[in-house]
Order: structure tokens, then sequence, then C-alpha cells
């Protein structure tokens, strides 16, 4: 069972950030071979949504408001732990990320940067590639957007 929580950056206590910054390190960073700086600055002015298996983070996507990483609001840093995938978390994830993004900023589009071997993923939740594809931190991605 998950038990999905959704805070504001300030919101957010030393042990969920610590969370947060430890699993987007082993994937983003560690999994995928990729060195960048992940704090970014962005979550400081961004919603986070976490998925908590017996208190251990296993999902994680930020909300970010328009302005910010595009003129629309987005969805982004979404990630599933490695013994969580392939079991529908990711969608569930995307799911409640794409809920949260509209109630929260009134919108009718989300615009996100994806990884490009994931946009059979992001297209079977509505999601359309609206960009030629281009490098970010050597890996491939496209801009994808959904019309709410």
């Amino acid at each position: 069972m998950i038990h999905w929580t959704y805070k504001y950056f300030k919101e957010l206590n030393t042990n969920e950030l610590y969370s947060i910054l430890s699993l987007r390190n082993a994937v983003f960073v560690v999994e995928q071979n990729c060195v960048y700086d992940d704090t970014d600055e962005k979550d400081l002015n961004c919603w986070h949504l976490c998925g908590w298996h017996e208190k251990k983070l296993v999902a994680y996507a930020r909300i970010i408001k328009p302005g910010i990483s595009f003129s629309e609001a987005s969805i982004g840093r979404v990630i599933t732990h490695h013994s969580f995938r392939r079991k529908g978390l990711g969608v569930d994830l995307m799911k409640i990320a794409i809920q949260k993004t509209q109630s929260e900023f009134n919108t009718n589009k989300i615009r996100i940067g994806a990884q490009s071997h994931l946009i059979k993923f992001y297209n079977q939740l509505g999601f359309f590639v609206d960009s030629e594809e281009y490098l970010e931190d050597g890996i491939p991605h496209v801009e994808m957007v959904k019309i709410l």
C-alpha cells in the first residue's frame, strides 16, 4: 500500500527532504550515471508529491508552477524506486501529479521535459511530443504536452 503526501517545499521536514534528495540522487546521478546539479533551486517554489511504502520513499514527482521550467505548469523529477518499477506505480504517480497540477494551477495544459526513452510511457498518459529531441545532461529528451 502506498501512502501519498503532497507538500510545498517549506512544509517538508528534514527527513522528507533527505528522502527526496536521496532517491533523486540514486536514480538520476548514480543509476543513470549522470553528473549534474540536482539542487537547481526550483524545488524551493514547487510542490512535492511523495509515495511512501512502509516509511520508505518509493515514488516522487515535483509539481512546478508556470514560469519556472516552462511558461506552462509542469511536472518534473518523476521517479519510482527501482524495486517498485513495472508494477503500475509510475502510472499512479503521474495520474496523481496531473490531477494535482491541474487543480493547483487551474490549468488546461501541462508541459514536461521527458527522457526520450519514456515517450511511450508518457503517451499512454495523454502527452504528445512537442519539440525536437535535445540533450539535457547528456541524455536525449523531448518536450511533451498534455491538453486537459
